[in-house]
């Protein structure tokens, strides 16, 4: 395995765009701040999240180009104090790597290209200072082409909600929910992977098989208190600023990132997982790669994949993922500050359940692929075993009729309490179809 040099500098510099500024806590406001404000995700700055603002990232673009150009820079490029003079080129090389933040198109094309490509088109030649003979670029040609033409994402977080199509998926019926923010880019994008964006869905139940999120790269920001079922196959999902909710997921071809989560619960098949300043969240899931365990993790826990959907196989085969090898139970610790190795737990067996998804589909899937590890297939079988006696003990206690219905009406008073208790009640009551009339869309 191996990353590109240069890209790698890039991807270590622009970890900036979320730096703290030691200024903003003389005046006032708390520093560092562990739970920022949410944005908006519309363009108003009510947050201070800049992985969401396309206007953020562009700026930090704009701030630092000159600084990423000379990073990219040969040593013979560069002065004594490692700056670029008026002579200095930038090799061919240099952008290719900067390919890995800058794209675009040619005259308002919806055919989008890396800009290496668009740099040695032949027409740009004389603005960005490139010479056949060198295989390499004027430094502030370059640099001045770029800043020119560098502008905010237009297929990017806020530009899919202030113009990407609005997708009625939660509830609106109270005030509560109105709130709610769920819209696709896809009738604006090009033929790529489309995005996905759910944001503030409050103490509901939603649940989509959709060509809308077949290969998309889902973001679910500020959701409190639900229970979110996206059972297609899907491209990436990054998890924000979640609280005391259930994300069961279709197989991702990519990677999972949960950020700034406190109680959830994450139910997945995909080839990567990270998670970072995250609470007392559950992950159960089948992985071929070691979860990562980044920075600002407390009681987390881990857990094998338990549950199934009938087209679950054949979305798993569609992003190219399989049973084995399965490293749910080896997660690696990066970059722990504090040397606490206790930073995450593998969950009890005595704790496992299994997990029924409560929709029905077309599909030939029937069981949790893989099955499960022997000491938690042998706890699930403890258990069905203690049911079976409990039954019978019931059967033979020689109750007479008025006996049964007294016994039943206390069992049904215990579960009743305990399903309030759990807040399982929310769940279920929320599983009741919407009346005829609600608003819904399709997709």
């Amino acid at each position: 395995l191996s990353v590109d040099t240069l890209q790698f500098l890039l991807f270590l510099y622009i970890q900036q765009v979320n730096k703290v500024s030691l200024r903003r806590s003389l005046i006032g406001e708390e520093w560092p701040s562990p739970k920022a404000k949410s944005p908006s995700l519309t363009g108003k700055s009510v947050g201070e999240n800049k992985n969401w603002n396309d206007q953020d990232h562009c700026t930090f673009m704009q701030n630092h180009l000159l600084d990423m150009l000379e990073l990219l820079l040969e040593p013979e490029q560069l002065t004594a104090s490692s700056r670029s003079t008026h002579s200095s080129l930038v090799s061919h090389e240099a952008v290719c790597a900067l390919s890995f933040l800058i794209e675009g198109a040619v005259n308002k094309s919806r055919t989008v290209r890396p800009l290496h490509e668009l740099a040695l088109w032949q027409p740009c030649h004389g603005q960005n200072g490139y010479s056949k003979v060198s295989r390499a670029f004027s430094f502030h040609k370059l640099e001045r082409w770029l800043r020119s033409c560098l502008t905010t994402n237009p297929f990017g977080m806020t530009a899919c909600l202030k113009s990407g199509k609005k997708l009625a998926w939660a509830q609106q019926d109270e005030g509560t929910t109105r709130r709610a923010k769920i819209a696709c880019n896809t009738c604006v994008v090009p033929e790529v992977f489309p995005m996905v964006i759910m944001s503030q869905v409050y103490k509901q139940t939603l649940a989509k098989s959709s060509d809308t999120l077949v290969g998309a790269h889902v973001r679910i920001h500020c959701c409190n208190k639900s229970f979110i079922y996206l059972l297609s196959p899907l491209r990436s999902v990054t998890i924000e600023k979640c609280q005391n909710s259930t994300f069961v997921l279709g197989p991702v071809q990519a990677s999972v990132h949960v950020h700034s989560c406190d109680n959830v619960r994450v139910i997945v098949v995909c080839h990567r997982l990270s998670l970072s300043s995250t609470t007392g969240c559950t992950f159960y899931v089948l992985t071929p790669t070691q979860p990562l365990i980044l920075l600002g993790n407390q009681a987390v826990s881990f857990a094998p994949f338990h549950t199934h959907y009938p087209m679950l196989e054949d979305h798993m085969a569609q992003v190219g993922l399989a049973t084995l090898p399965n490293y749910w139970d080896s997660p690696m610790l990066v970059c722990n500050e504090s040397g606490d190795m206790n930073v995450f737990c593998l969950l009890p067996p005595s704790d496992f359940y299994t997990f029924v998804i409560p929709f029905e589909m077309e599909g030939d899937t029937t069981e949790t692929p893989g099955g499960l590890p022997h000491a938690y297939q042998k706890a699930l079988s403890q258990r069905e075993k203690n049911v079976q006696i409990w039954q019978k003990t019931v059967r033979e206690a020689g109750l007479t009729k008025d006996q049964r219905k007294q016994f039943q009406m206390l069992v049904e008073s215990k579960f009743y309490e305990w399903l309030v208790q759990t807040g399982n009640r929310q769940q279920l009551d929320s599983l009741v179809p919407p009346a005829v009339g609600s608003k819904q869309t399709a997709g």
